[in-house]
């Protein structure tokens, strides 16, 4: 960085406090003629990083001139090199971004190189989040038996975590029951201005990051610039790979006036993701300006920047003002970054004042806060809201299309009426279960409260209610109004019924701290909301086995049965696979669903039940006002509560700092584990890439719709012991209790593979009729599972291709869903579109994205996936660099001899993704380039 070209003479000194640090310098390219008013503040933060970066070769005069001259109307068509100052990962991501580090230095010795080379250039920091199950819940126990469930399962990949942190330099791990990345990341990690020390020369610039989790966007409702990329991808950036992207089109969003009383910061983020969605940001910058924004706390901010993957935009970001001074000093950083971070944004005249001239963008869109209503989203998707009033009739609608195949008619069973007045108290709820001895520990609804469920449990009938996912448990406005009306409802004497699994996940430990102070946890626990644990619980399918009679009737009757959780994830299969309708909402209304037991109930015109005096309770009589809210925020946190909390982050529990762990800077691989297996990428890797080859004569394994998520394709939650990979680990020893989740397994490459496409939700149009992870071999038409039908393609050297809708791969940016299809031996997929970061990730690992031709898809042109295909041609596209147009020639042959030509547009974006699919992938790519240094 010190060596900067500085073409534009924009290195300053900036003096703050005692210290005085380099920086360069945005208002010194005004004086160059450049107007940069007019330019919207994610776009000066990547104008900063392209000033202090540029060297003539990967970052040009040129490339500047033209962000600085930015067209706010035309389409991206200009490559820049962006290169985050630092890397945010999570477990589930981490653990294999970490396992292929670990191949890298084996696979550099074969090669030749120094092991040392394959080390993080730039801070990479991981919060041990995602492992954390809820198997026990509703009981005081709840937290200490799932954590020591956590630790027995997980005991593996936490002590190569911890070699890891020995053997890498720049590598931190946080480690497990601190909270949740995001949430950890906006509360104590990010710095907003990062400095570095060069050569005794001190260094301030923009806190940027990218990050191994799609709602690593949380972090722009704090002014920070980041945004989620596969596994892979951070992977290159902390070997010091630049991001290579298109300059990006810009959305604004104005908001004006203030939340309505009512209305919550959920409820504002679900009605935003609808109106983005439906303008469509697909690989978009989104951006949030006018008056409205200063009346959003920084919570807020924080909660609409976190489902940016939701609304599809690359990040939703909000600029650094006063209330992001506030919320720092709030969250107990130093006086001295505070005044840092105030003095840095106005000097670079990117501190926002009311007032500020409105920058340019390629779009904008306008909401006035005052017309949000309560809304929850559901029940397969985060952008389908519906009104709160609307609920109960928008279920009834979309319960044809949510049947199992094999449930009964609608209306074949009729559930009796749950009386609460005669229901047994929940008497076992103090059971001993600090001695774990099975991994459910968890009793039947019949054992716990003498209640059978069968009588009650009808479609809609809510199982799980989970306060859950950084998303709101970061906003203490809606934490705390979970928490009053849980109060309210105690002291009215309602109750939950006790067919639902409630649970209270936080997303650091600074929510329990204002919980505790604000009196309100008591009334939580009293609901059955006890704390279940710190991490990234139900939203992420961590929501652990129902009670089994529960589960029993769900399936022995096909109800669709179904969740909701303050998260922001709700897609087919994801939170649990007994539950088949998913809604997301606020805290309080979680809680409300909760005590209703049913999404079918009308809150306007059906008591929540009766009051001590036999009176009708309705949710408005319990309902949290903003001035209780206030009164109970001002009573409960304080900057001393997140400072205490955060002074030990790092030091772990007692079952963490008594961990065992390899050592040495190679990792020694265990030949029979289950959890942690050498990456399969680098096997037999040369110097020099073998030539790029058509691929002829492919065979179709999907045919897949639209909407098709990575939840779909990459492996997640439960495994099934009749699947593949429950098979694969039943052959090793692994007992069924022991499975774990997928997550927790994608250090084993084994394992992810056999999970590929095996979603229990997935449709896979080449097999009618199925759900699940299900194709028929092709030419013979056999069914089996996808896995097995690859290893047979393979067998006969046939390579496969995946036919799709719109929107594949949409959802987390899931490095395994593009991994997983590469092991099966799929080289290419054509879809109708891509979501951005899916995209990126199948050329990282060498598959090839094309997309059909804008109105065609695989009905318009009468393909069945019966066909076998040539990709003929791309060999003199890729040498040429796409001089010729990117456009390929697809033939599908069919079984009779016919043969359908269709043009696809190649969806390689940028030249640097050419050398990453020339290379076999963006690994094989880095890895050459360090053997050869």
């Amino acid at each position: 960085m010190s060596t900067a070209t500085n073409s534009f003479a924009c290195r300053a000194t900036l003096k703050s406090g005692a210290k005085s640090y380099t920086i360069f310098r945005l208002p010194a390219l005004e004086a160059k003629g450049f107007n940069l008013s007019r330019l919207p503040f994610s776009l000066k933060i990547l104008l900063e990083n392209l000033l202090r970066r540029e060297d003539g070769v990967n970052v040009t005069a040129d490339d500047i001139a033209f962000l600085a001259n930015w067209d706010a109307k035309a389409e991206p068509s200009r490559e820049i090199a962006y290169m985050p100052a630092r890397v945010l990962m999570q477990d589930f991501t981490g653990v294999p971004a970490i396992v292929d580090l670990a191949a890298m230095r084996d696979a550099i010795k074969t090669l030749g190189g120094d092991p040392e080379r394959v080390n993080p250039l730039i801070p990479a920091e991981l919060v041990i989040d995602h492992s954390v199950q809820v198997d026990e819940f509703g009981t005081p126990q709840a937290y200490d038996a799932n954590s020591f469930l956590e630790f027995q399962r997980n005991r593996e990949r936490y002590a190569f975590l911890k070699w890891g942190q020995t053997a890498f330099r720049n590598f931190s791990a946080v480690p497990p029951g601190m909270g949740i990345c995001h949430q950890v990341n906006l509360e104590y990690l990010a710095r907003v201005v990062f400095t570095t020390d060069e050569s005794g020369e001190l260094l301030a610039y923009p806190d940027t990051l990218v990050g191994t989790d799609s709602h690593t966007t949380m972090i722009n409702g704090l002014g920070v610039l980041g945004w989620g990329v596969g596994g892979i991808e951070a992977e290159a950036a902390m070997l010091g790979q630049a991001v290579s992207m298109l300059v990006p089109q810009v959305v604004g969003y104005k908001l004006t006036g203030k939340l309505r009383e009512g209305a919550t910061a959920t409820d504002l983020v679900l009605t935003v993701t609808q109106a983005l969605r439906k303008l469509g940001v697909v690989g978009k910058f989104v951006e949030f300006y006018g008056e409205g924004i200063t009346q959003l706390p920084l919570a807020d901010r924080a909660t609409i920047s976190n489902m940016a993957p939701e609304y599809g935009a690359t990040c939703g970001i909000f600029p650094v003002d006063a209330e992001t001074l506030r919320y720092l000093r709030l969250t107990g950083r130093s006086e001295e970054q505070i005044a840092l971070v105030e003095a840095y944004y106005k000097e670079q005249g990117l501190f926002h004042a009311p007032g500020a001239p409105e920058a340019e963008y390629t779009q904008t869109l306008e909401l006035d806060l005052a017309t949000v209503e309560p809304s929850v989203a559901g029940p397969k998707r985060p952008q389908d809201r519906v009104l709160l009033r609307d609920t109960a009739a928008s279920f009834q609608q979309q319960l044809p299309s949510l049947l199992a195949p094999t449930a009964k008619p609608l209306g074949s069973r009729t559930a009796e009426a749950w009386s609460r007045e005669t229901a047994v108290t929940d008497a076992s709820a103090a059971t001993a279960v600090a001695e774990v001895g099975p991994l459910h520990v968890t009793t039947t609804v019949k054992e716990r409260f003498n209640v059978d469920p069968d009588k009650y449990l009808d479609h809609g009938s809510v199982v799980i209610a989970a306060i859950t996912s950084c998303t709101n448990t970061s906003n203490p406005s809606v934490m705390v109004a979970a928490g009053i009306l849980a109060k309210k409802a105690v002291e009215k004497g309602l109750s939950v019924p006790p067919w639902v699994k409630t649970s209270l996940a936080p997303g650091s430990r600074v929510v329990t701290d204002y919980y505790e102070k604000s009196g309100l946890l008591p009334y939580l626990e009293k609901l059955r909301f006890n704390v279940v644990g710190y991490g990234c619980t139900t939203c992420i399918g961590n929501s652990g086995p129902l009670p089994e009679d529960v589960s029993s009737t769900i399936n022995e009757h096909g109800l669709v049965a179904v969740s909701v959780l303050s998260g922001n994830r709700n897609f087919e299969g994801r939170v649990n696979v007994d539950v088949r309708a998913n809604y997301l909402m606020s805290p309080p209304l979680v809680v409300a669903y909760a005590l209703a037991g049913k999404i079918g109930h009308n809150f306007d015109a059906d008591p929540l039940g009766n009051d001590q005096n036999g009176q009708p309770v309705f949710l408005k009589d319990i309902w949290p006002t903003q001035a209780e809210v206030a009164a109970a925020i001002e009573k409960g946190i304080s900057s001393e509560g997140f400072r205490r909390e955060y002074a030990h982050v790092s030091d772990g529990d007692a079952n963490w700092q008594g961990l065992s762990f390899p050592t040495g800077n190679t990792y020694q691989w265990e030949p029979d584990s289950t959890y942690i297996r050498k990456a399969p990428y680098f096997d037999g890797i040369t110097r020099e890439p073998a030539p790029i080859t058509d691929i002829l004569n492919a065979r179709v394994l999907a045919v897949l719709g639209d909407s098709v998520t990575t939840d779909h394709i990459s492996p997640a939650g439960n495994i099934k012991a009749s699947g593949p990979a429950g098979k694969y680990l039943t052959e090793h020893g692994v007992k069924n209790a022991d499975f774990n989740s997928y997550g927790s397994r994608r250090g084993n490459h084994e394992t992810m593979v056999r999970g590929t496409f095996a979603n229990v939700r997935l449709r896979n149009k080449l097999a009618p009729g199925t759900e699940g992870g299900v194709t028929r071999l092709l030419p013979e038409g056999e069914q089996m599972s996808i896995f097995d039908a690859s290893v047979k393609y393979a067998e006969r050297n046939v390579p496969l291709v995946i036919l799709a809708g719109k929107e594949y791969g949409s959802g987390s940016s899931r490095d395994w869903a593009a991994k997983g299809p590469n092991l099966l031996g799929v080289k290419a997929v054509i879809a109708e579109s891509f979501e951005r970061i899916h995209r990126s990730n199948l050329v990282g690992m060498g598959i090839l994205p094309l997309q059909f031709e804008d109105g065609q898809n695989v009905e318009s042109l009468g393909l069945t996936g019966e066909e076998t295909y040539d990709f003929a041609g791309l060999t003199t596209l890729l040498a040429d660099k796409f001089a010729n147009g990117r456009t390929l020639k697809v033939k599908a042959k069919a079984a009779d001899g016919s043969v359908k030509e269709l043009t696809a547009k190649v969806r390689i974006d940028t030249p640097q993704e050419i050398e990453y699919y020339q290379h076999g992938g963006i690994l094989q790519y880095v890895l050459r380039q360090l053997a050869a240094k």
